[in-house]
């Protein structure tokens, strides 16, 4: 089966107060002294191609190498992917996982590797996602010379937009999305006032400065309210698989989170 091979470092929770403020707090003055200094934490540090990088001081670590006690099976069940060598990958047929925990708004660090060899075309190439709030899917497809569609291609908030460049490594060698998430708002009435909005990285480079659109947002409303898991999926393809990493072992993912 081929292996996606993909590692989450960090997802790190945004206070709303603090999310893409435009203007200058009306409460404080310029150079306020006596305004809330930010909290101090340890950076984390890049991952290279030999070896992972370290979270940030302030994250919450969801897969630490050696089990999947914080993901679950889409019915709740324990997780049935396989852990070894400080990796997990896909069993197959066994379906999707997802996060215990719910999260809304966040910044998320994803490393990958596509299978190496590569085997099959289009959609068939290493097809997996990343699922936020089980609306949005950051697309995670082997996406190097490969042609498929442009709202299905790595980087793509799947169905909806294309990156705005083509930025994939070749296949084998790890590869970085870094997602900033700001999910929707409603009002009182359940009224959408503000839609979903993702910016994507991908190895650096920016691929996706987007407001999700309105229309499936309110499609799915009530799914959208409040917080919700983060996702990975498998495809639904037998040559597509999905595979999950704490350490550089060639093939696998992390995730940490942290909360604001």
């Amino acid at each position: 089966m081929k292996n996606i091979r993909l590692l989450i470092i960090a997802v790190l929770f945004l206070a709303v107060a603090q999310i893409c403020r435009a203007q200058v707090d009306p409460k404080w003055q310029i150079h306020d002294r006596d305004r809330l200094a930010p909290t101090v934490i340890t950076p984390g540090t890049a991952s290279t191609q030999d070896s992972p990088g370290r979270a940030p001081s302030d994250a919450i670590v969801l897969f630490d190498g050696k089990d999947l006690s914080l993901w679950a099976q889409k019915d709740g069940s324990a997780a049935k992917w396989k852990v070894e060598n400080g990796y997990f990958e896909v069993v197959p047929k066994t379906g999707e996982l997802h996060t215990k925990d719910a999260f809304g708004d966040c910044q998320l660090h994803v490393e990958f590797a596509e299978p190496n060899p590569p085997k099959g075309e289009d959609q068939d190439r290493g097809n997996s996602g990343v699922f936020l709030m089980g609306l949005y899917e950051i697309q995670v497809l082997d996406s190097y010379q490969s042609k498929t569609y442009a709202d299905g291609q790595a980087a793509a908030v799947y169905g909806q937009y294309p990156p705005l460049v083509n930025a994939s490594r070749t296949p084998g060698q790890w590869q970085t999305y870094d997602i900033v998430f700001h999910g929707p708002r409603f009002d009182a009435n359940g009224k959408l006032t503000r839609a979903a909005r993702v910016t994507v990285l991908h190895n650096g480079v920016l691929a996706r400065l987007a407001t999700t659109s309105a229309r499936r947002t309110r499609r799915r409303q009530k799914n959208c309210r409040s917080r919700c898991r983060i996702t990975i999926t498998q495809s639904a393809t037998a040559t597509s698989g999905f595979a999950i990493c704490k350490a550089s072992c060639g093939s696998g993912l992390r995730i940490f989170a942290g909360r604001c």
